[in-house]
């Protein structure tokens, strides 16, 4: 199924959602950085309400290495989490001044290696900040993966892994935000729209994932 149908999925898909794209409002591959982190258990409508003020003080890694812990805490509590992210914000724009020059690495594994960066972001930077193969797994991705019978996994790993197995990397980045908006209009996690799918004929209706 998976192999055989995927093509097919992202042709319907791409002709569904033709702008998909990332929803995120950044002026560069810092404030790319930072609202990704800052969307963690949140929404692109919220950091982007976040970010819309908070970047138009603060631009580089020297100005959030300056900030205040609480000050910092403050400026992004609308996207929850605020005090892990905001530690892990400081932490990474530090690390960045001190190890690469202030600039942000474009490198998978590198960008491992900053404070709050796990494999969903450093995807994501590849794919939207540097122009590079990229499958970010999120729980839209993962939702809809799952469900569509593309992959048979419990963690986002696993899935991204599967999902990098059978699609061309130079569709990695497209097949992430496809998968992301279709999970947020129409394969929604508790009521999915089914009867208005695009895929519905090919979904085997993994609804439980």
């Amino acid at each position: 199924m998976a192999v055989k149908h995927v093509d097919r999925i992202l042709e319907i898909l791409t002709a569904e959602y033709p702008d998909a794209g990332t929803m995120l409002v950044f002026g560069s591959t810092f404030e790319l950085l930072v609202a990704v982190v800052l969307s963690a258990q949140s929404t692109d409508v919220q950091v982007n309400r976040v970010t819309a003020e908070l970047f138009q003080k603060y631009k580089t890694p020297e100005d959030f290495a300056a900030l205040n812990l609480s000050k910092l805490e403050e400026l992004i509590k609308g996207v929850g989490l605020n005090k892990s992210k905001a530690k892990n914000i400081r932490a990474m724009a530090e690390k960045l001044i001190k190890e690469y020059n202030g600039q942000v690495p474009a490198d998978f594994n590198e960008l491992l290696k900053l404070p709050g960066v796990g494999r969903k972001t450093a995807n994501v930077m590849l794919a939207v900040g540097f122009n590079q193969p990229g499958l970010g797994v999120d729980t839209h991705v993962h939702r809809v993966a799952n469900r569509l019978g593309l992959v048979d996994s419990k963690n986002a790993d696993k899935t991204e892994k599967e999902l990098k197995a059978i699609i061309p990397q130079n569709l990695w980045s497209k097949s992430h935000n496809l998968f992301i908006w279709h999970g947020r209009r129409v394969c929604k996690a508790r009521k999915p729209l089914c009867q208005e799918c695009v895929l519905e004929e090919l979904c085997p209706k993994n609804i439980e994932r």
